[in-house]
């Protein structure tokens, strides 16, 4: 799934492999997909961006925005880019097909869900988009301690980190996937709520996570992740489906999974008491 990590190194290799190029041809929902959206009507995708000149990719949080001239294209969470220097080898199944005047092809497939938006700038006012626009990335200059500290309000209180992290878009780009490593390098528990965190706590997560998002930046995305070449990011993680079952490097407890706000979270229990727990000890 898209997040930090994957938006940006998905942007950087568009830059460097797809920039400049003239738009041939496009195809949307060749193969439907029930979760599949897209901006208006899909059919008209080929008229739309038919011979215009890509521009600059940007990563948008946990989307990736790219530039077509007086249009956009915009990929989110769940879609996969996959590139092709030869368009004859592109397989048949993708939600959406770009081929290009050279002869290779981009094309995004849908994992789960996610959205494959093409439209006149300006013209999407799409939310998530807007607030990913508008927002801080947690690696600018702008995200500093007391702007990620105001995040943290009374009405969260009671909500797990895992909450105040991951959800509500207060910080576009992380979701359930980056947390994890996150999370285990705070050594903090995914269920501790946010009222049991000491304020040092809550300063060792803001360190934490522009840390960690700068390591899996530099690694290509992390290992869970298929870059726009198909192959998996550089980062090893600590706390995935990759490592669950496995020793902690750190203590040698093995990784545990539990199901938990819709999705899975990863940890150890040694590592990572919860914070209720550490007090009653």
């Amino acid at each position: 799934m898209l997040e930090i990590p994957e938006s940006t190194t998905l942007a950087r290799q568009l830059n460097e492999t797809v920039e400049g190029k003239v738009i041939k041809y496009v195809e949307a929902n060749r193969s439907p997909h029930k979760f599949a959206w897209y901006f208006g009507d899909p059919g008209e995708y080929d008229a739309l961006l038919g011979g215009k000149k890509l521009g600059l990719a940007i990563a948008r949080g946990g989307m990736i925005e790219v530039q077509a001239e007086d249009c956009r294209l915009l990929f989110g969470d769940g879609v996969a880019l996959k590139y092709f220097d030869n368009a004859d080898k592109v397989p048949n199944k993708n939600q959406l097909y770009i081929e290009f005047t050279d002869g290779t092809a981009l094309i995004a497939t849908i994992q789960m869900y996610g959205g494959l938006w093409a439209y006149k700038e300006g013209q999407n006012d799409n939310p998530y988009y807007i607030g990913s626009c508008e927002k801080p990335s947690p690696l600018s200059d702008e995200f500093t301690y007391e702007y990620f500290r105001a995040l943290y309000t009374k009405a969260l209180e009671k909500k797990s980190v895992k909450a105040f992290l991951a959800t509500e878009q207060r910080i576009p780009g992380i979701g359930n996937g980056v947390i994890q490593d996150l999370l285990y390098q705070a050594e903090i528990h995914p269920k501790s709520k946010m009222n049991t965190l000491t304020e040092a706590d809550i300063e060792k997560l803001y360190h934490t996570t522009r840390k960690v998002l700068t390591e899996m930046i530099e690694g290509g995305g992390r290992d869970t992740e298929k870059d726009l070449f198909g192959n998996p990011g550089g980062y090893i993680t600590y706390m995935s489906k990759n490592s669950y079952g496995e020793p902690c490097i750190k203590c040698g407890y093995p990784i545990r999974k539990e199901n938990f706000l819709g999705g899975t979270v990863y940890f150890c229990e040694h590592c990572q008491k919860d914070n209720l727990m550490k007090k009653a000890i």
